[in-house]
Formats: structure tokens, C-alpha cells, sequence
């Protein structure tokens, strides 16, 4: 079956949206894709770029990892000829070795566009003083920003923020850091309507973005981020808080032709795209191929395509024995026969195919460093401490 682009539903008026700019970086539609940790590589950024524009962010990178050189944080930043802008996430704890980083990226023109993340909620990092829990600390907070803008200015790269509301409900940290952040001279903020305590569960708190940015008003565009799995999720919360701009997670997860949808939304389009099982299949083994040729190595490739496939295949008709051997592939053309195997008629499932998807957890009591919450100013006898968050890679 063939691509089928319907209407949306008759709720969902289209509203022509204005593009959003990032320092001198125009965006005809105004949607980020978020850097997800082992998703978001250039294999899945080149798949979803096929579907519609925006502004697609590689992996989060820790900026020790990067200042050293980890072959691993070299392939995360690299970008192909087609890639533009070229946008990089930076995760870090230390001003110093930001810097640096930002100085790496300006100085061997790796980047149009830089992202730092404040928002991982993962207990390994925020135990560590990192992520989500860095903000609370408002004088490194403040010193991590300015140090990162200082050296992105020096080669004219717009430098953003993406942050979490705060630690919890009683530990909200996200308007005083917007204002850190908007004075620093930042291009934008994203902010994932959740704490660190939330992780992904519950629903988004989209009043936490109106807040923002009816306190920051038109100085620095802000952001939205959090529970949308459809382009009129996008619509609405651009109507509910006056954000000027969206960044997408996990609802793209298994949906690269969300941003077709978002840009036909937010382009004042009715047109979305409803793909039958032939077309997701298509998909899934062009997925597989560009995998394979970001690692360089055809199993490797593949196997890391196994983690797409119950997103892919979310509300679908494939049986549970090919969805296990789906999910234990091992080869392109093993994938190819596989996939040979579905119903090539079976048409677009509807409402069993989209809403939430990816990681869905409880909330949790956030793991700090003992007396954590006692300042917001950093003791800097723990910056032993807090280095160890940066001890992985990807920061998530």
C-alpha cells in the first residue's frame, strides 16, 4: 500500500505558524528534534529529514568526552554534507572544560548551532550534581551559560539551553534559570515541562512553558517540549502557551513522518501522513541501511535498528513471532525477508499507531549529592564530585 496523506481531524483548524529564528539561523518550521541517547544519530536524523524540516540535534555529547577526543564523541558530532544546520548537544558540569568544548566546535567549524542540556533526569547523572539538578546551583548554572556563549560569539554559532522545570514541585528552578540563561545572551530556551523527580511520567506540565515564557515575554524565543505525539499536539500547545517553537522526544520514536506532519501543520497544511504497513516496512529497512552505513559494519547496524522496531510497528498487525524475530535481526537481507512477510494491503491503523510511546516511568525521589539542596550556591569542595557526571559519553 502506498503512502496515504489524509486530512486532519475536522478539531484541528490549521494556523499558519512564523518561522523561528536561532540567532541568524531561520527555521521554515519551527520544530526541534530532541537528542535522544542511542536514537538520535545521523542514520535517524537523515531518515527524518526526508519527512520535513526542522532542526535535528545529534546525541548528546559530555564536553570531556569531546575536549579528549573519544572516538565515540568524534561520530557522534560528525555530520554529512547534507546536514544543515548542523546542530550539536553539549552536556557538562564544569565552565572550564565547556568552554573548550564550545572553542573545539567554533574553531574547527563542527557546528552552525549549539545545545547545551540541562534537562537528563537519569539518576546516574543527577546523583553526580548533573543534569536536571545543575540549575538549583544558580552560580554554576550561571558560569556553565556565560562561559559557553562567550565562546560560541567567538565564531557567531547561536548557543541554546534545553532545561527541566527543576529537581520537583518544591524545588522548581526553571524561571530564575530562563532568566540566567535570556541575560547570558542565549539564542533560545527549550523547556521539557517535567522535573527530574517526574522523569517521563504523567502528562506534561504545559502551564510551566506558558509561565516562561510570559516571563520572558519576546527577549529570547522559548521552546516547548513534552507529550507531543501529533501535529496538532504541537498546534495546541503553541496556542495554550504563546512558545515559539516545539521540540520533539519521543513522539517521533518509530515516526520519522512526524515532522512531515509538523511542518504541514504548522505550514497551515491539513495534510498528514497515514503510512499502511507497506510503507512503514519501507521505512524500517531504509532505517536499517543508513544504520548500517553510519557504523560502517552491517550487523551492527542492524542490530541497533532492533530497539526501533515495537515503535515502528506499534498498532500494526504483525504478528508476535515476526515482531521477535524483528527484534532479534541480524542482517539487511534477513530484514528484507522479514519484512516480505507482512501484509503489504494491511492500511494505516489509526489511533493504535500514534500516542505514547518510548520510556514511560513513575515518578521518583531525584538521587542528589548529600546536602545538595541545602544552597544554591555551589560548594566548590564537591567538584570532584561533580566531574564523575561526566564520566560517560552521552551524558543519558
Amino acid at each position: 500500500m502506498v503512502s496515504v496523506i489524509s486530512p486532519a481531524p475536522e478539531s484541528a483548524s490549521p494556523t499558519t505558524v512564523e518561522p523561528l529564528r536561532i540567532g541568524p539561523i531561520e527555521l521554515s518550521s519551527p520544530v526541534v528534534l530532541a537528542p535522544m541517547a542511542g536514537i538520535t544519530n545521523t542514520a535517524f536524523r537523515r531518515l527524518c529529514r526526508e519527512y520535513g524540516a526542522g532542526l535535528y540535534v545529534t546525541e548528546m555529547v559530555t564536553s570531556r568526552a569531546l575536549v579528549e577526543r573519544s572516538p565515540k564523541s568524534m561520530r557522534i558530532i560528525q555530520h554529512e554534507p547534507y546536514e544543515t544546520p548542523r546542530s550539536v548537544q553539549l552536556y557538562g558540569v564544569d565552565p572550564e572544560t565547556i568552554g573548550q568544548a564550545v572553542r573545539m566546535l567554533v574553531d574547527e567549524d563542527r557546528a552552525d548551532h549549539i545545545d547545551l542540556n540541562f534537562g537528563c533526569p537519569v539518576p546516574k547523572v543527577t546523583r553526580k550534581g548533573g543534569g536536571s539538578a545543575l540549575p538549583w546551583k544558580k552560580d554554576l548554572f550561571k558560569a556553565i551559560v556565560t562561559t559557553a556563549v562567550t565562546e560560541a560569539d567567538r565564531g557567531g554559532i547561536p548557543l541554546t539551553v534545553k532545561m527541566r522545570k527543576g529537581i520537583d514541585k518544591d524545588h522548581q528552578t526553571f524561571l530564575d534559570a530562563g532568566e540566567t540563561a535570556r541575560n547570558a545572551g542565549v539564542a533560545a530556551i527549550a523547556l521539557h515541562g517535567r522535573s527530574a523527580a517526574d522523569l517521563y511520567s504523567g502528562q506534561a506540565d504545559w502551564d510551566a512553558i506558558a509561565r516562561l515564557k510570559d516571563h520572558l515575554g519576546d527577549t529570547v524565543p522559548v521552546l516547548g517540549n513534552g507529550d507531543i505525539f501529533a501535529a496538532e499536539d504541537a498546534l495546541e500547545m503553541m496556542r495554550r502557551t504563546g512558545c515559539d517553537g516545539v521540540v520533539i522526544g519521543r513522539g517521533c520514536q518509530g515516526r520519522p513522518w512526524l515532522f512531515g506532519d509538523l511542518a504541514n501543520a504548522l505550514g497551515g497544511s491539513d495534510e498528514r501522513f497515514r503510512p499502511g504497513l507497506a510503507e512503514v516496512a519501507r521505512a524500517v529497512y531504509k532505517h536499517g541501511e543508513y544504520l548500517a552505513e553510519y557504523y560502517e559494519d552491517e550487523f551492527y547496524g542492524v542490530r541497533d535498528l532492533r530497539k526501533h522496531i515495537a515503535w515502528y510497528f506499534k498498532g500494526y498487525p504483525v504478528g508476535g513471532d515476526l515482531r521477535r524475530q524483528l527484534a532479534m535481526v541480524s542482517s539487511l537481507e534477513e530484514l528484507e525477508g522479514l519484512l516480505a512477510q507482512l501484509d503489504q494491503n494491511a492500511p494505516y491503523p489509526g489511533t493504535d499507531a500514534e500516542g505514547s510511546r518510548g520510556r514511560t516511568t513513575r515518578p521518583k525521589k531525584p538521587h542528589l549529592p548529600e546536602g545538595w539542596l541545602d544552597s544554591r550556591i555551589f560548594d566548590v569542595s564537591g567538584k570532584s564530585l561533580l566531574s564523575e557526571a561526566e564520566l560517560d559519553i552521552s551524558g543519558g
